[in-house]
């Protein structure tokens, strides 16, 4: 795709237009799904760095510099999303090497986890929160992000149809629910945890 048409796409997807954000998924869906592999996150997490990428795309579209590099911004952003997977998992470290030498993907190293028995129990009780927080949702929105964190994952085409909704409103309405998950869970005391 040519940058002034990109350029338009972004414009476009800006406004709210959701033939637009349909062909900016369709274009870039592939590249993000192979930036998230090379980090070889298991299938659930790979699949929430991918939605965390375009919820953060979706967040930030209108604030673009340079909407025509919107692949780079989604490179840069999906390599974030999964180093904070990874910090947040706790098992594995990354280790930074100067870009000539490792690719400009660094080295991981799995480490044994170093989580307590208190960690575990906190983690639990925020999954607790989490669940009790979704459960408060409208039926619909509940299965939306049920298939939107489906393991394998399923296709906005397919999410789509099964819930008779537009491809283009999947992103936006999920990155709605996930702010209200959010603005519920910081009034149970939970405004550090992240969702995406």
């Amino acid at each position: 795709m040519e940058p002034a048409e990109v350029t338009v796409l972004i414009h476009r997807a800006a406004e709210g237009d959701a033939a637009a954000w349909n062909a900016i998924v369709d274009e870039y869906a592939g590249l993000l799904w192979s930036v998230v592999r090379g980090f070889r996150l298991n299938e659930a997490q790979a699949a929430d760095a991918v939605q965390t990428t375009w919820l953060r795309l979706v967040e930030h579209v209108a604030d673009l510099r340079e909407p025509e590099h919107v692949a780079g911004w989604l490179k840069t952003t999906a390599r974030r999303v999964c180093l904070q997977v990874i910090r947040q998992g706790g098992r594995e470290h990354l280790i930074d090497w100067d870009e000539d030498r490792a690719g400009g993907e660094g080295v991981r190293y799995d480490c044994p986890d170093e989580d307590g028995p208190e960690a575990a129990a906190l983690r639990q009780e925020h999954q607790v929160l989490v669940r009790r927080a979704l459960a408060e949702l409208p039926e619909r929105h509940q299965q939306l992000m049920e298939l939107l964190v489906a393991s394998p994952p399923i296709s906005y085409q397919e999410i789509s149809a099964r819930l008779g909704m537009p491809v283009g409103s999947i992103g936006p309405t999920r990155a709605r629910i996930l702010a209200r998950l959010q603005e519920t869970l910081a009034t149970a005391g939970l405004q550090d945890l992240v969702l995406g």
